[in-house]
C-alpha cells in the first residue's frame, strides 16, 4: 500500500454532477455544503450569489389525499418541507391551512394540565422538528416552560414544584421533580 492520497477520489462526487452552468452569469456551478445540506453555488462568488439546492424541501407536493380541507374545501395534499413531512391544502398560499400527519380529525381532546410557571397556561404535546414528542406551555412565547417527559399531577416532596413528570428508567418508570434545579425522584431518599 503506497503512503499518498489519491485526492481524486474526495472530489469524484463532484464530477458527477456534470457541469451545470449558472444562469445568470454563465459561470460553472461548483458543489457546496451550508447549514442546510449540500447545494450548487456558481463559481464566480461574491460577485454572483446564485444557488441551486440538491434537495427538494420546498413545500412541494407528494401526493393528494384525497379529502377536503376544513377550511377552504380544496383538496388537501401531502407536501415535503424543510422539517419534514406534512399535510396543506392545495390552495396554498391562498390557504395556508396545515396539520401535522398524526392528526386526526375525529380524536377525542386531550387532558390538559396547568403551566406550572405562567399559572395561566396549560400543557400541550408537542413535536420537535426531530419527531420527538415534548410538552410545553401554550402561552408560548410569553411562558417558555417546557418538559421532555410527559407531566403527571403531583407535587415533589422536596422542593414543593406542583408538577411531576415520568421518567422511564432502565429499573422502570419513576416520578421526578418537573423543576430542572430540583429534579429529586419522588420516593428516594432526600438529599442531605
Amino acid at each position: 500500500m503506497s503512503g499518498k492520497i489519491n485526492h481524486q477520489l474526495f472530489t469524484a462526487h463532484e464530477h458527477a454532477l456534470g457541469h451545470d452552468t449558472c444562469p445568470r452569469c454563465g459561470a460553472e456551478l461548483t458543489l457546496r455544503h451550508g447549514k442546510h445540506g449540500p447545494f450548487l453555488g456558481c463559481s464566480n462568488y461574491p460577485d454572483c450569489d446564485y444557488i441551486k439546492p440538491l434537495h427538494q424541501n420546498d413545500g412541494h407536493i407528494v401526493k393528494a389525499l384525497g379529502v377536503a380541507c376544513p377550511e377552504c374545501g380544496q383538496e388537501l395534499v401531502l407536501r415535503q418541507g424543510r422539517y419534514g413531512m406534512f399535510i396543506g391544502c392545495s390552495g396554498y398560499p391562498e390557504c395556508q391551512h396545515i396539520e401535522s400527519l398524526d392528526a386526526t380529525h375525529d380524536e377525542k381532546p386531550q387532558e390538559t394540565m396547568p403551566c406550572p410557571e405562567c399559572k395561566t397556561g396549560s400543557l400541550v404535546e408537542r413535536q420537535s422538528r426531530f419527531g420527538k414528542a415534548f410538552y410545553a406551555c401554550d402561552n408560548y412565547p410569553k411562558c417558555k416552560f417546557a418538559v421532555n417527559n410527559p407531566p403527571v399531577s403531583g407535587i415533589c416532596e422536596v422542593c414543593g414544584f406542583p408538577l411531576l413528570v415520568e421518567k422511564t428508567l432502565a429499573s422502570g418508570k419513576q416520578l421526578q421533580c418537573a423543576d430542572k434545579k430540583c429534579q429529586h425522584i419522588q420516593g428516594t431518599k432526600k438529599p442531605a
